[in-house]
């Protein structure tokens, strides 16, 4: 199959510290040419990738101080992809709904995955005034404050199984906190957990110009030399030894998360997530198998406890079971291949009904690592 992969270009494909969208159009572009497709990747000129890279800017945008404007690059980049159209059976765009005016005619050959929040008021005209194009979300969850959308699939991500390292006998004598410096993602709760629960806390995160007054009044005040350990961003390879060393990642969040790649980077490393019942979370996590869902504080510091119990082991096997490259791959392949067979087909009405994630993560925790 000839597939096209539009990405954004704030970061490179792989990013080269922080990015979750450009992650996953990475592990999904790398393991569709490993399939034997021939796949082509609309990106940023410093991306790394084994499929035919076309370029749509020389570095990517977020660390070019000569590009405060985004949107021109991604403009020029759509008409390239729009020039090409025809080397290609489908257009996979990660691109949000910028390419919707310019290809509403090869729309049922494109399949669009939305990576961000969908509870946002503008959304629902979009998607109401758009309806030729089939949406992919990346949890049930996301999908929820736009029932009208023409969603097609809900495809979890994946990882490479080789992506990251395993060391299951290694010590855990800390809790991590991996990501974003932002209000949603509370940090100041992982501080009061990792304070409450008498582990340090280690905190690698990015701090984005919008947030920094944030972290500068709010964050930072909290830490306490000897007990919070601030790293700031780290790349891929960096993240085995920080994950891999943790009792648990802790994942507080405030608002719908729409999937939460940290939390499976953590599993895949054997490392359990306590995670705030909101979002995704009870689609990636299986409670009592690879972490734990909680409701607030006092129960985060319950589940620090619980946490040190689960075997590496069994939590890396889970996440190899239902979050691997191979299975993300396969299941947009399926997508793509329903839109060239039935084009009109394409769209899923009805919400797909949610998966039992504890349940299969049981299944697949007596499975070897």
């Amino acid at each position: 199959m000839r597939i096209a992969q539009i990405a954004p270009l704030a970061e490179s494909v792989p990013p080269k510290f922080y990015g979750g969208t450009e992650r996953v159009v990475s592990y999904l572009t790398e393991e569709l040419v490993r399939q034997g497709h021939q796949v082509s990747l609309f990106a940023s000129a410093d991306s790394e990738t084994s499929a035919e890279l076309f370029p749509g800017c020389a570095q990517a945008l977020r660390l070019d101080p000569d590009a405060p404007d985004h949107l021109p690059y991604h403009i020029l980049m759509l008409e390239q992809v729009r020039r090409r159209a025809d080397m290609f059976d489908v257009l996979h765009f990660h691109t949000d709904y910028l390419h919707f005016p310019m290809f509403r005619d090869l729309a049922g050959r494109s399949v669009t995955t939305m990576h961000g929040r969908q509870d946002l008021p503008y959304l629902a005209p979009i998607y109401a005034s758009f309806t030729e194009y089939p949406i992919v979300s990346i949890s049930d969850h996301q999908r929820r404050p736009v029932p009208l959308a023409r969603w097609a699939a809900t495809v979890h991500h994946g990882l490479p199984h080789d992506l990251l390292g395993f060391a299951p006998h290694r010590r855990r004598d800390y809790l991590a906190f991996l990501g974003r410096i932002s209000p949603e993602k509370r940090p100041d709760r992982a501080i009061e957990i990792a304070r409450r629960a008498g582990l340090p806390l280690k905190i690698a995160a990015k701090v984005d110009r919008v947030d920094r007054d944030y972290f500068e009044t709010c964050i930072r005040p909290l830490f306490d030399p000897g007990f919070v350990e601030f790293i700031g961003e780290i790349g891929e390879h960096e993240k085995s030894d920080f994950l891999g060393g943790a009792t648990a990642l802790l994942f507080p969040i405030d608002w719908p998360e729409p999937f939460g790649l940290v939390m499976i980077e953590a599993m895949t490393c054997g490392t359990p997530v306590i995670a705030w019942r909101r979002g995704s979370v009870p689609e990636i996590v299986a409670h009592g198998v690879t972490g734990f869902m909680v409701e607030n504080v006092a129960e985060a510091v319950e589940a620090v406890g619980r946490a040190q119990l689960l075997q590496p082991e069994a939590v890396r096997a889970v996440a190899r079971e239902r979050f691997g490259a191979e299975r993300m791959a396969r299941d947009y392949l399926a997508l793509y291949q329903r839109l060239l067979d039935r084009p009109e087909a394409a769209a899923v009405p009805a919400m797909l009904p949610a998966a039992n994630p504890a349940g299969a993560a049981a299944a697949a925790a007596r499975k070897p690592a």
